[in-house]
């Protein structure tokens, strides 16, 4: 046992570790305590009159709204002033809100949250984020005071919620913070299992080399389709200048030049080329348009559309591989003698 404690024992951080990182974790920028009622949604833990719901339940101070980026969509967030008072008020998510109160205004009207009852001040949206897809409009935030003193969780914090300044290393405040904590509760510095840690930068890290693997692979796909549909026309015009051998002839014999046997073969290319890419970006269009209807979308797809630019660059790579796959067939062509053309049936 290290320094005397019992192997496996319980320990809760407390209010003083709140100033113990900000003084002793250098590059800190916001450092939030944070406290949540029940675990993962207690049933039926939230009721407004006749109706009950599971909602997730936080005790936040106002910096928090710095760490989760939401939107305030009526009233107000925490402010200062509610946790030196310590008033039973609450701001609820949009999800909350349908669910609880309806069209009624939630303002002013009180939330019942395990048997105590909190004044709504505002209403939040968060915005997308790279929670783990976790949909956060079901948050209801109180103020840390209140939450310690209403539900018999005085001097404790269940977890924090940090960030830092710019340009340090988050890896770095994580384990400074770490073994900061190990030092003011007895813990072992060397125990990987004492405290748990979710990096957001590493998670956007993964991220970020994800989109990058699936945009190569995007790449690679739509190069390899490119030179199969080059293969595909290409070989289309060599069947048409082979069933058009006699057409050829003659106009080589009526004073055609090289140069227009060139022209119409390469024109009839690029016109294959075009149909083709005209009408499947308008397929790939119309499929982004039906998803948007049918209301796909998740915090990593929403609002999918084309971008113009991205859609005339794409048009012109068709053409100019079309111009591409024409010129074999048209060089097959200028190699028809006009006398040999004739005499084929």
């Amino acid at each position: 046992p290290y320094e005397g404690f019992q192997r496996g024992r319980r320990f809760e951080f407390e209010n003083a570790d709140i100033d113990a990182i900000k003084r002793g974790v250098e590059g800190v920028d916001v450092v939030a305590p944070r406290l949540q009622l029940g675990g993962w949604r207690d049933a039926n833990n939230v009721s407004y009159g006749s109706k009950t719901g599971a909602f997730n339940v936080y005790g936040d101070v106002p910096d928090i709204i710095r760490i989760q980026a939401t939107d305030i969509l009526e009233g107000r967030f925490l402010n200062e002033k509610d946790i030196a008072d310590e008033r039973k008020v609450c701001v609820i998510g949009s999800k909350v809100q349908r669910m609880m109160f309806g069209p009624t205004d939630p303002l002013g009207e009180y939330l019942k949250i395990k048997g105590v009852y909190f004044r709504v001040v505002g209403v939040h949206q968060p915005r997308a984020s790279a929670d783990m897809g976790e949909d956060k409009s079901g948050d209801i935030h109180i103020p840390f005071s209140t939450f310690q003193k209403a539900f018999n969780s005085i001097n404790e914090v269940h977890w924090f919620s940090i960030t830092g300044q710019e340009g340090v290393e988050v890896s770095r405040i994580e384990a400074d913070t770490k073994r900061l904590m190990a030092h003011r509760h007895k813990v072992h510095p060397d125990d990987p299992l004492a405290f748990g840690s979710w990096n957001m930068q590493e998670m956007f890290s993964m991220m970020n080399a994800l989109f990058i693997a699936i945009n190569v692979l995007s790449w690679i796909v739509g190069i390899l389709t490119l030179a199969a549909g080059v293969i595909g026309i290409s070989n289309i015009m060599l069947v048409i200048v082979k069933e058009r051998t006699k057409e050829i002839g003659i106009r080589r014999s009526i004073g055609a030049t090289p140069r227009n046997i060139t022209a119409q073969v390469m024109l009839e290319s690029l016109t294959l080329t075009f149909i083709a890419g005209y009408f499947g970006l308008l397929g790939g269009i119309g499929l982004l348009e039906a998803i948007g209807a049918i209301g796909i979308e998740s915090e990593f797809f929403s609002s999918p559309s084309v971008d113009l630019k991205v859609a005339l660059v794409a048009l012109s790579v068709l053409l100019l591989s079309g111009l591409l796959a024409g010129l074999f067939p048209a060089r097959r062509a200028l190699r028809i003698k006009a006398i040999d053309a004739l005499r084929t049936e």
